[in-house]
């Protein structure tokens, strides 16, 4: 028999997000590889799932599990991938096993489901004729602000996940190196304190100052400045990030980038503009 690997969604918050047929794929299934078995274990209790086989697959076993799982594959069996909450592989374990399944033939059948980057997206009233997933922020703050930078005249929707300790750093952060854009913070997405935050960076920083959050949290940032075209104006935006603390050869690299000004020429001028103050 031909061994299939499914990559099954489950819910990130309410349970009567899972899937009908998540429902049967995991009943089927000859072996359930799962981030956290003891969570996945009550998921299975409350779908009245019973004596299926489970196994850890996280993030610091992936690849020894990843060979295990293989092996199982070639046997036959029909293995589900199984994360906490959301959809395997989006920035969750799983990457290594879809890609050494696929290498070696071996059927990768997608059961899709929740996703809190979609989830977030539809609710956002953000533009999302396209849109590009980002990931967690870094935890410093330097390589946080420079992640940022990369952002600096790139119109766009941009997603992120971030911890709810740091939110209040980074839409700190996303205001003094993006400037005030238009953002949408979603957290506890389908779970019974769910929260929506729309609006400009700085009126959510005043909103959120000072309180104690909890839960996951998605960011969405929107970019529509556009990059600047002349001299006059990558010099400007030069000096307004050095003035926050940027170094002048990050701001220098990202806006000539972004600018079509050759960089060194622009380094030139941004450090004759920083002697004459």
């Amino acid at each position: 028999m031909e061994g299939r690997l499914y990559i099954v969604a489950t819910p990130i918050g309410n349970l009567d997000d899972i899937t009908l047929r998540a429902i049967e794929v995991l009943k089927a299934s000859d072996l359930i590889a799962a981030e956290d078995t003891r969570r996945t274990g009550k998921l299975l209790s409350m779908l009245g799932i019973k004596k299926t086989k489970m196994i850890s697959c996280f993030e610091h076993n992936e690849i020894k599990r990843a060979g295990e799982l293989i092996a199982k594959l070639k046997e036959g069996l029909a293995v589900s991938l199984v994360t906490d909450a959301g959809t395997p592989a989006i920035s969750d374990p799983g990457f290594r096993v879809v890609k050494m399944a696929a290498e070696e033939g071996i059927k990768v059948v997608p059961i899709p489901g929740v996703s809190a980057v979609t989830a977030a997206l539809s609710v956002s009233a953000l533009p999302t004729d396209e849109f590009t997933f980002k990931g967690f922020l870094p935890s410093a703050k330097v390589q946080r602000r420079k992640e940022l930078l990369t952002l600096l005249g790139r119109k766009g929707t941009y997603v992120f996940y971030e911890s709810p300790g740091r939110l209040e750093k980074t839409l700190s952060d996303i205001e003094d190196v993006l400037g005030d854009v238009r953002i949408f913070v979603a957290r506890e997405i389908t779970k019974l304190n769910e929260e929506f935050l729309r609006g400009k960076v700085s009126e959510l920083r005043g909103r959120l100052s000072g309180i104690k959050l909890k839960g996951e949290i998605t960011l969405i940032i929107r970019i529509e400045e556009p990059p600047p075209k002349s001299m006059e104006e990558a010099l400007v935006l030069v000096r307004e990030l050095t003035d926050k603390g940027i170094s002048v050869n990050d701001a220098v690299k990202v806006i000539a980038k972004e600018s079509k000004i050759k960089k060194s020429e622009l380094y030139i001028e941004a450090i004759k503009l920083k002697d004459k103050h």
